[in-house]
């Protein structure tokens, strides 16, 4: 067997069986950390096929910030375990219609190999290894980000700024009523207004 179809199966059952615990087990820090598992088979078979922006893209964005966000947030709640009784009727329409579509997706694309093959076209399978000295995805997206489109990629910077500092102007909230020091007014103190002297007296 070649060895970019054992990986990609590999993956594939990876991350079947890792979305399937996604869904199957009652602690939320261990389904998303299974979630996590599943977003790195899908970058893993988005390499294989070639699409190396899309699979990097999948790693920053959805492994290093959703799912360590949704992580954060789960450990930091606290959820505690509730058995919750759910009937299984209830479930089956949507299994069902799920199952419909995936069935449908699966089936429509050996529709399409039949077509093209009908068509007299060829498939053939390229190695992502012997691709090494051709022109990377990221390379061609990155050069036309910086000569193209650099105006409108510095612009989309300027706005996420932007709306970054406007989301911190407006989360801030300043009180009045807190006593805060005064540094000029504490230096120019002298000693004899600085130590009061109390008389008491005693009772008889």
């Amino acid at each position: 067997m070649n060895v970019d179809i054992f990986l990609f199966y590999l993956f594939a059952i990876f991350a079947l069986v890792s979305s399937l615990m996604v869904i199957g087990l009652t602690n939320a820090v261990h389904s998303v950390l299974f979630l996590i598992l599943v977003f790195c088979n899908i970058a893993g078979l988005l390499l294989l096929l070639g699409a190396e922006f899309f699979t990097f893209m999948l790693i920053i964005v959805y492994v290093g910030a959703i799912a360590v966000l949704f992580l954060f947030v789960v450990m930091m709640l606290n959820i505690r375990i509730k058995s919750t009784n759910i009937s299984s009727s209830s479930l089956w329409p949507i299994g069902t219609l799920t199952f419909v579509i995936l069935l449908s997706q699966f089936f429509s694309s050996f529709y399409e190999l039949d077509l093209i093959k009908f068509q007299g076209k060829e498939l053939f399978l390229i190695s992502w290894a012997d691709e090494n000295s051709n022109l990377a995805n990221i390379k061609v997206i990155g050069k036309v980000l910086y000569t193209h489109f650099n105006l409108l990629f510095l612009i989309c910077g300027l706005i996420l700024l932007v709306a970054m500092i406007g989301v911190i102007v407006l989360t801030m909230h300043q009180r009045v009523d807190v006593k805060k020091q005064q540094i000029a007014f504490q230096l120019a103190r002298t000693a004899p207004n600085v130590i009061k002297f109390v008389t008491l007296r005693r009772k008889k």
